[in-house]
């Protein structure tokens, strides 16, 4: 799988690539949001070696939405249902089939530039669907505005799981100051 890793260069200049060496059973992370797998030709019709690899990739990235690339060819097509019913069916993961490397890098590419824009098809942002009395009440908390509390909801989906937050964890959207007093409101810490 680490032919993956020269792929970026069939398609010049679209995708910059950065090069670990620790990624794991991970061939390459897209965002913070997605990584992927790549299953080569040879790596179908050598054997189920790569079933080990790909339960390996699911289990150590759940986290992250895991997409797994797989080399569909002539040679590797008679295998390519049962794949497909391991991958989706029994791991519940995204399966791509791609004809090529130079393709692969092709979707990559594409993929990559879809992560930053945003999805027609999908609901508008949370602030838009926030409801009125979740977002009352997280003003109530002290020093948080309307905007602070917007923010709040937008990165964690309810107030339950901002109680449970760490001030750390906080302090990246609402700085560290309002951060200890959401964290210190939520355990009885106030000053």
């Amino acid at each position: 799988t680490k032919d993956l890793l020269t792929v970026p260069t069939f398609v010049p200049g679209v995708v910059k690539a950065i090069f670990e060496e620790e990624l794991g059973v991970v061939d390459l992370h897209l965002s913070n949001k997605s990584c992927i797998l790549y299953v080569s030709e040879s790596d179908v019709v050598a054997g189920n070696d790569y079933k080990r690899k790909i339960v390996r990739f699911r289990n150590a990235n759940s986290n992250f939405h895991g997409v797994v690339l797989v080399e569909k060819t002539r040679l590797s097509e008679q295998y390519f249902s049962g794949l497909q019913r391991f991958v989706v069916l029994e791991l519940g993961l995204t399966l791509l089939a791609v004809a090529s490397p130079v393709e692969a890098a092709q979707l990559i590419s594409q993929m990559v530039h879809g992560e930053s824009k945003e999805n027609p098809f999908r609901r508008r942002s949370a602030c838009r669907l926030l409801d009125p009395v979740v977002l009352n009440l997280v003003q109530q908390i002290p020093g948080v505005g309307k905007v602070k509390a917007m923010a709040l909801l937008q990165q964690f989906s309810s107030i339950h799981q901002i109680c449970n937050l760490s001030a750390q964890q906080l302090e990246s959207v609402v700085g560290q100051a309002t951060a200890q007093q959401i964290w210190g409101f939520f355990h009885n810490q106030l000053s």
